[in-house]
């Protein structure tokens, strides 16, 4: 469809129809019609081929408005930049004095900077342009029979999408299915509170959007609920398309005038407004109001340089006693022009657009540029652990039910086929079970389905296992399992259609049990709820599953076998310790109550849960395994190395969350020896973490370790308490409920799969494979960039200062004419900024990251990138480089030479002019040289250029290996080492555009200078590590090992004697029965079990 085409397309747009019309508007048609009129599947959804060809047919869902990569806008930033007006204030002072090499030159460099700037920065923007599509909203549709997550903009007509609490609905969406279903339509309607949606009434075809409630509309939010839905409507067809489309047009970037109750303002309030409206102008146009912290800060110190640049030729003026001759404005331009900050900001984004396209390869995607500045300065992680720690593909692995026993799982492996492993029973309660000993399992189940029909206690478990439960589980015609939902709810799913007790066979339509209403999981209450109509006996059956503590507090009675009798604080002690003894094995416990006859409810009202969820029945038990991801335990041990702590805040119960803890390594090894009062502080439920104060808090000699049971303030709790304590915090996320503390964090980490929109928008970073692995990627791809944008930014600023120097002691050279005589001239000056500086800076920006980059502590993020350690080493290298270069001169011009400087040595050459040329071109050489020098010593900033790498055995060619690695580095520095001897030797390039000569046994000098140079570099690292060496034994005690300097101060408080073996029988004390006497025993018999 043509552009023209298309928007008559949208201009003749019907409210409430598909983007090709249906026989009627979506909310008049039945479910049935609009399934059939879309050829959509409500089982099945689109194949992937079908979805694609809609695609193509229908185009994508946006707005349209993507503004994309912007080259005018890039072009006019090139030029507006501190470094680009210095070059252009030299450009007319040049041409100003008849200057016209200078000028040309400077005229050249500013179109070749405006024009490789300008290539680099188009590149950048388009590299983040294709990222920025990877943090774009996601929906979940159905397709091919499973669920899928899919880029909203990819969503098409007849897709099948799934919606639930949290979720930005992607598309106009007809309704087939909504339980408690409401969504937020302001954005729409203008209406603030939620509305329940109805999906199978229809409405006349000139129903007002506000009261089309069988549709969900793109863009609004889920507030509560599920449902399932047929997208009839994408981009610019759905309401909120309808309205971008005729609200089109530009926002004002002018400062609003302060006005008065009356609606008047005083011309002075005018005036402000326009000061304050050019002075933001100002601002963006010299990009020290655009960007991320580092790009303002960067911008602002090319601001500062200029401002010195100008200082110093003035300094230069005044000691030329302000006279206004050629030779005199031309050194004060040579002296501006050494104090340009060489494509910093460029280099900059040309760094962050290549870390953030990095990143994506390691699964971690950046919505929010500044955090890839925090990455390096966290401290501490809070993460959750289903499915960021564990994999989250959870297997039911034990079942008790009271009275009847205990059911065991076992060699599951496909967690979505029930008929996959071994189902076998005992009937003991799970505390009474050695789950270590070779008998636990009990007896073999061959065909467990008749156990239900011949068992009223086990019907009734079941039937809150399959009915309270939102996941599918169903076979497709090839013979493969499929299914959607919550991994939990489909563990539990798929335990039901073990006994063949399957949520499809039991309710639908003309089936036993039919849905009236749900209560939704909340993270508060921690339960979820259904109300079933039971419609053999015509009675209400409420089935509610959650939190064991949560469920046992709303069971007055409990089901034991064929009777149901009082729980009595007794029993209650004893489903704890039944709960403990699982959850002890890392299963994650929830237990199954229902209560009977609940009265007539009209579904369509809403509901108030507490009720409902009282009174109820206590039915069992269910333990569901979700194993530590490979690769957690090794990147928790990385981290603790990195000098960042780990927390888990988990909804699980304290045992389960303990069990996977020490798997993991966030708990020691030895915690069994910690004292108990130690212990608790180090594991702890929300409910005890909640009920102390902040200064209770503050008083802990450590925050605890894990927080289980924890609540969505809870986790807010956490992070304050962390701020408070001067901590940089990275939390992860996935839930509505989360979005406080991860806006709270200094970085927010989303999930990409489980996460909520909600959860996304107000995350930093984006986990594409929710692993907590890939947390460890991003702070070690942020370590390297803050590292790699150190280097560039300390080599440009070196360069700065040396230059600087060299010309300002070289005001004390005076000729004939008592005018100094410079040192190093304009163009060289020019070239050294541009050539050997500007292109190794870029190389600099791709460095690998250091060996070391994990094994030390994270920057500090009161200083930034301007540390004092790199404060001090532009200063030692910018002074270094500037004697050097300056005595290079002084032996040359005094040592070897006659020491005189003739007349107008600034402007040409003549006989008298040619040891003060020959001393230049030694100068410029020695400083070039001396640059790209620095440019490879600064691969890493502590370790000797020669063993960069750490106990490598290539003890005289590892240098070697090392900057051939980085060829754009490489080939910048080859390149400008090469240049200089055809700069020096051309003739007219050399004396008239560069003002030096020839020079022979001079080369010889240079050579002893870039000698002196690497000493005194290498002889700097050398005292840097060893105060490093000190300031870290002094902050370590001198402790190398991990564990000991990670929970030293755990075993310290508890009582631990670290000389003692942690196997020591006198160490762990006597063995209890059934009690391993280390953790590491403790874990292998759990995932012997499990």
């Amino acid at each position: 469809m043509g552009n023209t085409e298309a928007e008559d397309a949208v201009a003749n747009h019907v409210s409430g129809q598909a983007n090709k019309p249906l026989s009627r508007p979506a909310h008049g048609l039945t479910i049935e019609q609009t399934v059939e009129e879309l050829k959509a599947n409500t089982d099945d959804g689109l194949t992937t081929a079908d979805a694609k060809a809609r695609l193509e047919d229908y185009g994508r869902n946006t707005f349209g408005e993507e503004k994309g990569v912007q080259p005018m806008k890039i072009l006019v930033a090139q030029v507006a930049n501190a470094m680009t007006m210095v070059l252009i204030l030299a450009m007319a002072a040049s041409f100003g004095i008849e200057a016209w090499i200078e000028g040309g030159v400077v005229a050249g460099v500013i179109l070749l900077n405006i024009v490789v700037g300008f290539q680099q920065e188009f590149k950048a923007a388009r590299t983040m342009d294709s990222l920025r599509s990877l943090s774009s909203p996601t929906a979940s549709a159905v397709r091919d029979g499973s669920n899928v997550t899919v880029p909203t903009v990819e969503i098409v007509p007849g897709d099948m999408v799934e919606l639930k609490t949290g979720d930005t609905i992607p598309a106009d969406v007809r309704l087939i299915e909504a339980v408690n279903f409401e969504t937020n339509e302001a954005l729409l309607t203008g209406e603030s509170l939620p509305v329940r949606k109805e999906p199978t009434r229809t409405f006349e075809d000139d129903t007002g959007p506000g009261d089309r409630l069988n549709v969900a509309y793109s863009s609004s939010t889920v507030t509560k609920g599920r449902a399932r839905g047929i997208v009839f409507a994408t981009g610019m067809f759905t309401e909120i398309g309808q309205i971008a489309a005729a609200l089109r047009g530009k926002k004002s970037r002018r400062r609003p005038v302060k006005r008065k109750e009356d609606g008047s303002a005083s011309i002075g309030r005018y005036i402000q407004a326009g000061i304050l409206t050019v002075y933001d102008a100002m601002g963006v146009f010299l990009g020290v109001k655009v960007g991320t912290p580092l790009q303002k800060k960067l911008a602002q110190l090319a601001l500062l340089l200029f401002g010195i640049a100008i200082v110093c030729a003035i300094i230069v003026l005044a000691a030329n006693d302000f006279r206004t001759q050629q030779e005199v404005i031309i050194y004060a331009v040579a002296t501006g022009i050494s104090m340009i900050p060489a494509s910093l900001v460029v280099v900059l984004t040309i760094t962050m657009a290549a870390g953030t396209k990095r990143m994506v390869e390691r699964n971690v995607i950046v919505r929010n540029l500044k955090s890839l500045e925090a990455l390096g300065g966290v401290t501490n992680i809070c993460s959750d652990k289903t499915g960021t720690l564990t994999q989250g593909n959870m297997i039911v692995r034990k079942a008790w039910i009271p009275g009847i026993g205990t059911y065991s799982v076992k060699d599951a492996t496909d967690p979505f086929n029930p008929t996959n492993g071994y189902l076998s029973t005992r009937p003991d309660q799970p505390k009474d079970i050695a789950f270590f000993a070779e008998d636990a399992e009990g007896t073999p189940i061959e065909n467990p389905a008749p156990l239900i029909t011949s068992n009223t206690a086990m019907e009734t478990y079941f039937n809150v296992a399959s009915l309270a439960n939102l996941a599918t589980v169903h076979q497709s015609k090839e013979g493969g399992w499929h299914a959607r939902g919550d991994p939990t709810e489909i563990a539990i799913q798929v335990f039901a259609s073990r006994f063949n007790w399957n949520r499809l066979r039991l309710s639908g339509e003309g089936k036993q049990w039919v849905q009236v209403a749900e209560f939704p999981f909340d993270s508060d209450v921690k339960k979820m709820s259904v109300i079933f109509t039971d419609t053999n006996a015509n009675k209400n059956w409420l089935f509610t599953k959650g939190a064991v503590e949560r469920v046992i507090s709303s069971c007055p009675t409990i089901r034991i076998g064929d009777d149901v009798v009082e729980l009595t604080k007794d029993i209650e002690d004893d489903i704890l310790k039944n709960m403990e003894s699982l959850a002890r094995l890392g299963l994650r416990v929830l237990a199954f109550a229902t209560r009977e006859d609940v009265g007539d409810v009209d579904g369509h009202e809403n509901l108030d849960r507490n009720l409902f969820e009282k009174d109820l029945t206590f039915r069992g038990l269910i333990g569901l395994y979700d194993p530590p991801r490979v690769e957690s335990a090794p990147s928790v041990r990385m981290f603790h190395e990195a000098g960042v702590n780990v927390h888990m805040l988990t909804g699980d119960h304290p045992e389960t969350a303990r069990a996977i803890a020490l798997e993991v390594g966030i708990l020691p090894p030895r915690m069994n020896e910690i004292a108990a009062d130690v212990a608790k502080t180090m594991v702890m439920s929300a409910t005890d973490f909640d009920k102390l104060t902040d200064d209770e808090i503050d008083k802990l000699p450590r925050l605890p370790l894990v927080v289980a049971r924890c609540a969505p303030q809870t986790k807010v709790r956490m992070i304050e308490a962390l701020h408070r304590r001067e901590r940089f915090v990275a939390m992860t996320g996935d839930g509505v409920n989360d979005s406080p503390s991860l806006k709270r964090a200094d970085v927010g980490i989303a999930m990409g799969q489980a996460g909520s929109d909600v959860a996304k928008e107000a995350s930093d970073i984006v986990l594409s494979d929710d692993n907590f692995a890939s947390i460890l990627n991003a702070v070690e791809e942020g370590r390297r960039m803050f590292d790699n944008i150190q280097k560039f930014v300390l080599h440009v600023l070196a360069q700065n200062i040396a230059q600087a120097c060299v010309l300002l002691i070289g005001l004390a050279f005076k000729d004939d004419d008592n005018l100094s005589v410079f040192p190093i001239s304009p163009v060289q000056a020019m070239w050294i900024i541009m050539i050997t500086s500007g292109l190794p800076d870029m190389g600099l920006g791709f460095e690998i990251a250091a060996p070391d980059v994990l094994q030390r502590p994270p920057h500090d993020m009161k200083y930034g990138v301007f540390t004092p350690e790199l404060l001090c080493d532009m200063v030692v290298y910018g002074l270094w480089t500037s004697s050097l270069c300056m005595g290079s001169f002084l032996v040359v011009m005094f040592g070897f030479g006659d020491g005189q400087f003739g007349a107008n040595c600034n402007r040409d050459y003549s006989p008298q002019c040619d040891t003060a040329f020959r001393a230049r071109a030694t100068c410029f050489a020695s400083l070039t040289w001396q640059s790209l020098f620095l440019a490879w010593e600064m691969i890493n900033m502590r370790r000797s250029f020669f063993r960069m790498v750490p106990n490598s055995k290539r003890y005289f060619t590892q240098w070697m290996v090392d900057v051939w690695r980085n060829k754009v580095l490489f080939s910048a520095v080859v390149f400008g080492f090469l240049t200089v001897f055809p700069l020096n030797y051309i003739p007219v390039l050399n004396r008239v555009v560069f003002k030096h000569t020839a020079i022979s046994w001079e080369w010889a000098v240079v050579f002893v200078a870039a000698v002196f140079f690497f000493i005194g570099v290498e002889f700097w690292k050398w005292l840097k590590r060893v105060f490093f060496r000190r300031q870290n034994r002094k902050k370590t005690g001198g402790t190398r090992d991990v564990e000991s300097r990670v929970f030293g101060v755990y075993y310290e408080l508890g009582g631990v004697d670290l000389s003692k073996s942690p196997s020591s029988p006198s160490s762990g004390g006597e063995k209890e029965a059934g009690e391993k006497t280390t953790p590491e025993a403790d874990k292998k018999t759990a995932a012997d079990v499990v």
